[in-house]
């Protein structure tokens, strides 16, 4: 069998309304994991849970390429970057990105991040009170360019801080924010072509482990190397989610805050239970409301048909908060990290599985809706 379309025209606005909680909402009101419905006017398939979430990445049955909305592509992503290719083309970008961000380089980043972090510190405590997100967002964009060989002078800083945010924190707003994102993105883009051109041209030399160096002199399938403006996407592709971490820090800040119980546990521990309180901040607290991809064959799954080329989005924050995976799932409890890992398809705070085949739809940073 098959389930109907809703009764509607189109539900993009119930969806905005509701971002965090509109696909788990409908999928109960109709007891199913999976419902249809119409967004941005087009045929869509909704699902939730971590049963949903375990075929919604099978990579025989989803692909990625066609799954970002236009506007996405043209802010968040930028178009031509790993997010839309699939098969050995991903694989080779993905072991880009995969020597990029290896251990010992990753470590590096965080030592950086700490000391911009330990700068930071007397100035914010001179102010008494400050606002924590936008300071993040200028201690890790000066932190990341650094760490990826990227020229940034104290002059530029602020503005190349506003451009990287807004690629991330305006592109799923509608009217202003979204043209926002969109100038963000063509001076962003700008930036790194330059970047990418004077590497090539051996007028700037980054240590070699950089992330400009091996973006600049990565090589497709075909031995080719990217194109400048695609590699400037791969680029900024390593940029924005870095300086978006500021999302995660500033949550983790409020449960700081809203846990005083937690925050002297951390305080006083020897930091063995650091990682559960952080990946519990990752599974309560919103970032993705769902993420996207494209079914690539014809096939039925509990009684639903998905057809070729229809669009489907996996609902992230629902299927963490899904009764069935977690007990007390509206409860902040770092414990339920201290014993075996969860199922990696109940645990999909930005996504899950091995082979991630989706695009992130992000929306505003607000909490979702009671």
């Amino acid at each position: 069998m098959t389930f109907p379309a809703l009764k509607t025209v189109d539900s993009t606005m119930a969806l905005l309304r509701d971002p965090y909680r509109y696909i788990s909402r409908r999928a109960a009101e109709r007891g199913s994991q999976t419902f249809e419905t119409r967004l941005l006017m087009r045929p869509t398939t909704c699902m939730t849970g971590a049963e949903a979430a375990a075929v919604f990445y099978d990579p025989k049955r989803f692909q990625r390429a066609g799954a970002a909305p236009p506007p996405l592509q043209k802010t968040l992503f930028g178009q031509g970057g790993v997010q839309g290719l699939d098969g050995t083309g991903h694989r080779q970008r993905k072991a880009m990105f995969l020597e990029i961000a290896g251990p010992e380089r990753v470590a590096a980043l965080a030592d950086l991040v700490t000391c911009e972090w330990r700068r930071a510190i007397p100035e914010w405590a001179a102010a008494g009170q400050i606002q924590l997100y936008p300071r993040l967002q200028v201690l890790l964009t000066r932190a990341v360019c650094e760490w990826a060989g990227m020229p940034l002078p104290d002059a530029d800083v602020e503005s190349r801080t506003r451009q990287l945010s807004a690629l991330f924190d305006e592109a799923g707003h509608l009217g202003i924010g979204h043209l926002k994102s969109r100038v963000a993105r063509k001076a962003a883009d700008q930036w790194a072509v330059g970047i990418i051109e004077q590497i090539r041209a051996d007028e700037l030399d980054p240590p070699h482990a950089s992330a400009a160096y091996v973006v600049a002199h990565h090589r497709e399938p075909g031995g080719d190397q990217m194109s400048s403006r695609v590699a400037a996407v791969e680029l900024l592709n390593v940029l924005r989610p870095t300086v978006a971490t500021a999302v995660y820090i500033t949550f983790v800040a409020h449960a700081l805050d809203a846990e005083p119980a937690w925050r002297e546990r951390l305080a006083h521990g020897d930091g063995g239970e650091d990682l559960a309180f952080v990946e519990e901040v990752r599974r309560h607290y919103p970032f993705f409301p769902a993420v996207a991809a494209i079914v690539r064959d014809d096939f039925e799954w509990r009684g639903h048909r998905f057809t070729r080329g229809r669009r489907v989005l996996l609902d992230l924050y629902g299927t963490n908060h899904d009764s069935t995976a977690w007990r007390d799932p509206e409860r902040f409890n770092p414990e339920r990290f201290l014993g075996a890992a969860p199922d990696r398809f109940a645990f999909v705070p930005q996504g899950a599985g091995t082979q991630p085949c989706t695009i992130g739809v992000p929306v505003n940073r607000s909490r979702p809706g009671s």
